[in-house]
């Protein structure tokens, strides 16, 4: 039987020497390649933190002390350690477990986390709370390199150096987020990590003095007049200035080393920042050689890295080849993401253009305001962000952008629910907060080549802010290009009607158009002539077009892959009960709560969004108003 068979909490680490702990790393790299090739997900981070987990999980007992991650999908490693190696056959399955912290599934879960920049802020919090209520737990904190680019992050560093509240934060240095890091907070960690060598020898001097007699005492005068020398010719790190006891930087692949510090650390009793250099994908070539691919990949072949299957030409992929062709033909044209230039699809952009791309690091605020800045002198900015993320943006759309209606272009991607990433990573909230900005466009295209028509138009064809909001992943079953052009995509306010219908006109817009169709289709066999119509604009609202492209007395349901409320539904029964009140207006939508993961035809079917679930509904609303 294996060691990480008999692994399940903090208790059976404890029971392990030094060569066990190197035997269950080995066999924790193995699962993590064995599982993951069967459901996807966060492949490259997780073997990344084998060991420093290892570490964690043997120095706190994470069911009482409390664990923190940024973002967290690097979390994988310690659900194994705490008693959840047997649902890894459902990893970000519906119903099975999440790819993030989930403090529903574990007590040893501390926080969810999804977003970046956020964990010392977090851990912070409970360690006060732990002071005002005293509780004598500790509150540990694991924060890659790519959180530590978010503004967030200082704004937390700084307050918790200052309260002196004991608490250690990990720094998970890996020169990698998803793509490499950028801005001055890489260069001066590059630098931090020549320093490896001298903690070493640094390590190693306290040993030998604290067995020898007085070497204790010597040792503490020593390191006194070493760091006052220091500090008068070497310019200390960040984390020394704002307050921490700075350790590091150390290799976060040996568990020994990182075990003893972490015990260090912890007895300090202080704010102490632990500096560990990792490498993403350790341990398995195709991770290692391409940690970018293996950062959120699908199922895929163990034995040589390859996808399991070939998919087509995504969103994204659509929009960054849009992006290359439009800057070829106009300098004006810059682009700007936030630490995602191969997530968003700009790294042909950044190859052509290296001078006009922006990777303003994980910082969605700054990156919304430079693009107001830029807009004012003349430059045309598009800035692409996945819609879960640029929701920290949303007073800077207010203020920096939409005030003065200055022209930049918001390429939000992943609008939609996005599948197995889960409740923090849907993005189900920007309709209603692109639509509340005065002034914006939000334009919500069908297919791809749709995706790259509006795009043109956000560019060449308005002078304000406009938003093309588009799904993960590849066109549908379903292309909505057959049924709408360019001249029809390129005109603000555009509907396309599919289908017409006498009785029934099933309003959508964006992804959702191959489930409309399939329930358009049943409710056509049951005998009720459904027709379904899908708007290219949603704000503003085609309210007149949608009008006219009704019949007399038509029952009319929208459909959204929104949060209720948040859509267009109740602007559109509004404004039709004025033009037409003749007709009644329902909606279909994701309603009041946070959606969770699992494949999108799982969420469809658990929000009543598939074509089926909508043609019953419909038919039981038809049926009562007989």
């Amino acid at each position: 039987m294996s060691i990480l068979e008999n692994i399940s909490n903090h208790k059976d680490l404890l029971q392990l020497d030094e060569d066990s702990r190197k035997i269950l790393c080995k066999e924790i790299r193995n699962f993590l390649i064995e599982n993951l090739s069967k459901t996807g997900g966060h492949v490259a981070s997780n073997l990344g933190v084998v060991e420093l987990t290892v570490a964690i999980e043997t120095v706190y007992d994470t069911a009482f002390d409390r664990l923190v991650f940024d973002v967290g999908h690097q979390s994988y490693v310690h659900k194994m350690l705490t008693g959840r190696q047997a649902d890894f056959d459902h990893l970000r399955q519906f119903e099975g477990i999440a790819g993030f912290p989930k403090p529903k599934e574990s007590n040893t879960d501390a926080f969810v986390a999804g977003h970046a920049s956020s964990s010392v802020s977090i851990g912070l919090g409970m360690a006060r709370a732990r002071t005002l209520l005293g509780d004598a737990y500790q509150v540990v904190v694991v924060m890659g390199d790519g959180a530590a680019t978010g503004g967030m992050a200082y704004e937390a560093l700084n307050d918790a150096a200052e309260s002196g509240e004991p608490m250690v934060v990990i720094l998970n240095d890996n020169a990698l987020s998803i793509d490499r890091n950028v801005g001055g907070l890489a260069r001066h960690l590059s630098k931090l990590r020549t320093k490896e060598k001298y903690l070493g020898m640094k390590q190693r001097y306290r040993r030998f003095m604290s067995h020898i007699p007085g070497g204790k005492a010597v040792f503490r005068f020593t390191s006194n007049l070493k760091n006052r020398l220091r500090q008068m010719l070497i310019p200390s790190t960040i984390f020394e200035n704002m307050g921490f006891t700075y350790l590091g930087p150390v290799d976060g692949h040996d568990t020994e080393r990182l075990i003893s510090l972490l015990r260090s650390a912890k007895s300090m009793h202080r704010p102490v920042l632990l500096h560990v250099l990792t490498q993403k994908g350790k341990g398995y070539a195709p991770a290692q050689k391409h940690p970018k691919l293996f950062h959120g990949i699908g199922k895929f072949d163990p034995s040589t890295g390859e996808p399991a299957k070939k998919s087509g030409k995504s969103y994204s992929q659509a929009f960054g080849e849009s992006m290359v062709t439009l800057g070829s033909r106009d300098s004006r044209i810059c682009a700007i993401t936030a630490a995602m230039p191969g997530g968003t699809g700009l790294l042909e952009f950044k190859q052509a253009f290296p001078q006009r791309l922006f990777d303003v690091g994980i910082a969605e605020e700054h990156a919304v305001s430079m693009a107001g800045g830029l807009a004012k002198q003349g430059m045309i900015p598009v800035v692409a962000i996945y819609s879960t993320f640029l929701q920290r943006a949303y007073d800077m759309i207010l203020q920096d952008v939409c005030l003065l209606g200055l022209h930049v272009v918001l390429a939000v991607d992943r609008a939609g629910l996005v599948g197995e990433d889960g409740e923090t990573h849907h993005g189900v909230f920007d309709v209603g907060f692109l639509r509340q900005a005065p002034g914006m466009t939000v334009l919500c295209p069908g297919s791809t080549a749709e995706l790259q028509d509006m795009l043109s138009w956000a560019i060449y064809g308005q002078n304000g802010p406009v938003a093309v909001r588009y799904p993960r992943g590849t066109d549908g079953t379903y292309h909505a290009s057959a049924w709408s052009n360019a001249s029809e995509v390129s005109r603000q306010g555009a509907v396309c009607l599919h289908r017409p219908g006498e009785k029934v006109m099933l309003i959508t817009y964006g992804s959702l158009l191959d489930n409309t169709l399939e329930a358009a289709e049943l409710l056509s066999q049951k005998g009720l002539d459904t027709g379904v119509l899908r708007l290219l604009t949603v704000a503003p609202l085609p309210v007149q077009k949608v009008a006219d492209a009704l019949g007399k007395g038509t029952h009319v349901v929208v459909l959204e892959e929104v949060c209720r409320g948040s859509g267009v539904a109740q602007e559109l029964a509004w404004q039709l009960n004025r033009l037409r009140p003749d007709c009644r207006v329902d909606c279909l939508d994701l309603g009041h709560r946070y959606i969770p993961h699992g494949s999108m035809q799982d969420l469809y079917d658990y929000c009543r969004l598939d074509g089926k679930s909508v043609a019953e509904y419909v038919l039981e609303v038809c049926q009562n108003e007989n």
